[in-house]
């Protein structure tokens, strides 16, 4: 069924996914946002019957570092396009010797091991909130992903935690030790800052992430390296399309979950007294609150 509704499903592409095949009726576009540049153009276009956004979250090329991605700029442009959903598909280093290179894993969990907390929120300049993030996945979202995955491999795995790094260097060994012996499951750089943003924007998120190491806990194993992750990412750069694609038809046209309505009790600051200037900023998700 071909989607008639505004609302679109974004998919924001990590490293090794930096374009999406069979995108009909494409066309880039420039957002300005009040936070500054997005990582690149977004690509507007339909595949598998949606209205899709596509954002290269490095930018074309490869350009950005980890810690110089703008989540808020890149999560205030998807919205401001109407994406109401987002599947991210993301390169993580495995921290456990059940997540193998080419596993597939849809994590639902986070640990923030990164210094940019201001960065990962839009608010503050006068408006306060506190959005529920104990389940930082959307549930519905990742439960679609799942089947999708699963329909496609038998390499996936429910559940995990991300461990959000730094970066732009991988672990010291010190740290990845430190991060299996406390049982996480996988390590990354990217995407706790756009769940949260995401969160607060009240579109729902869920991560497809990739396997392309083991870090470099397991002392049998190679350390990561970036032509590992590279290989590696290449060799599921087409299954993660294929879920991807599977994914889109099976999510609902109309935004109904939790995390569409995530802003409706987490506004401590009384609209009476909202900036006039950061109200217009957050209009795209805002608005319907004051």
């Amino acid at each position: 069924m071909k989607s008639t509704s505004e609302h679109r499903i974004g998919i924001i592409g990590g490293s090794g996914l930096y374009s999406i095949e069979g995108l009909t009726q494409q066309k880039w576009v420039q957002i300005k946002t009040p936070f500054g540049p997005p990582s690149d153009a977004l690509l507007t276009g339909e595949l598998a019957g949606r209205k899709v956004v596509f954002l290269p979250r490095h930018g074309r090329g490869h350009r950005l570092l980890p810690s110089e991605l703008n989540h808020r700029a890149n999560i205030w442009a998807m919205r401001k396009l109407g994406v109401r959903w987002i599947i991210s598909v993301s390169a993580v280093g495995s921290l456990q010797a059940r997540f193998k290179p080419c596993d597939i894993v849809l994590i639902d969990q986070f640990v923030d091991r990164t210094k940019q907390s201001v960065s990962h929120t839009f608010f503050g300049s006068g408006i306060v909130a506190h959005i529920a993030f104990a389940d930082p996945i959307c549930e519905e979202l990742r439960g679609i992903l799942l089947r999708s995955a699963q329909a496609e491999t038998t390499r996936v795995h429910s559940g995990g935690t991300y461990v959000n790094m730094e970066g732009p260097a991988f672990s010291t060994r010190a740290e990845s030790i430190a991060n299996h012996k406390a049982g996480f499951e996988v390590i990354g750089m990217t995407n706790l800052g756009e769940a949260k943003c995401a969160r607060e924007a009240e579109i729902a998120y869920a991560t497809l992430a990739m396997v392309t190491d083991y870090d470099c806990w397991k002392v049998d194993e190679a350390h990561v390296t970036v032509e590992m992750v590279i290989a590696n990412l290449r060799r599921n750069a087409e299954q993660a399309k294929a879920i991807v694609a599977r994914t889109l038809p099976l999510i609902p046209l109309e935004p109904s979950w939790p995390c569409h309505d995530a802003l409706r009790n987490s506004i401590m600051t009384d609209k009476e007294v909202w900036p006039t200037a950061v109200k217009k900023a957050l209009a795209p998700f805002l608005s319907k609150y004051g």
